[in-house]
Parts: C-alpha cells; structure tokens; sequence
C-alpha cells in the first residue's frame, strides 16, 4: 500500500545555540531552541514518515523528558526513524519539505541539507524535495522570531 504522511515543526530562534538546519550548521547570530539540536526541517521529515507509517509523532519515540536524548542530532533521530520504519517493513519513497524563515538565506544551504537528509534517510538525494520560503513578514516566523518546516512522506508499506 502507498501511504502519504505530513509533519510540521517550528522553534523559537535564542541567542547562544547554534542553528542547524537539514543537518546543516548555518552562520546566523541566533539558533533553534529544543531539547535536541532543534532541527526543524529533520523533526518535520521524521513526523511526516511517522505519520505516513500510522506510527505516533517523534514526541513519542523521542521525549523531551528524556534526558539521555538532550542534544541529540536530529539527523539520529532520522536514522533511528528510518531503522522503525525498516522494522515495520515500510520503505521510503520519497520526502518533500519546506523551511519558513525569513532569515538566513535557505538557499546556499539546500544541497547540502539534501545529501545529509537523504543520506540519514538512505535516499539518493533526487529523493529528497527541500525548498525554503519566507513568511512575508507576518506573524512571529514574519518577525524572525522561529523557523518552522513543513514536510510530506511517501511510504510503501503492508496493508
């Protein structure tokens, strides 16, 4: 059966955390805030897949509360996504996202956070959609004030 999922994540932007997106660390005077390394575009791919496989959110496999989990990458957390997926016998076709932020620059970025999803995901990077827009400077993301992602999965898996 195919089966198509969608996630969504954002974080307030803080001083003194460092911001990586797609596995990328970008140079910006503020970082994503989170329990692990906050990445919004990892975090709406993991839940995207979840969710295209019937499984709960990454909030389930990956509690904030957990504290052996504090920082981790989020590129492990697509690892360890992908291994669960792999024991239900599901198998990804694709991923598509999408960072809102009105700042930095997305886009120097977008090859390499392709080659690091896709390859966390085990995923030619032709497999993996990542695009970046602004939110026209409206509302907190408009204001700088958070970065959000937004993803879509498709999966093979049993009926």
């Amino acid at each position: 059966m195919i089966a198509t999922g969608i996630g969504y994540d954002v974080h307030r932007l803080v001083n003194d955390r460092p911001l990586i997106l797609g596995g990328v660390r970008i140079e910006h005077g503020l970082g994503l805030e989170g329990h692990s390394d906050a990445d919004v575009l990892c975090h709406a791919i993991a839940d995207a897949l979840l969710g295209a496989a019937g499984e709960p959110d990454i909030g389930h496999m990956f509690p904030n509360t957990d504290a052996s989990i504090r920082g981790i990458s989020s590129l492990e957390i697509l690892r360890r996504v992908c291994a669960r997926l792999a024991d239900l016998a599901v198998t990804i076709n694709n991923v598509d996202a999408t960072v809102i932020a009105e700042e930095p620059r997305i886009a120097p970025h977008l090859a390499a956070m392709k080659d690091h999803v896709g390859s966390a995901l085990g995923l030619a990077p032709n497999r993996v959609g990542i695009k970046a827009t602004t939110n026209e400077s409206m509302g907190f993301l408009g204001r700088g004030e958070g970065i959000a992602a937004i993803a879509s999965a498709c999966v093979e898996r049993p009926e």
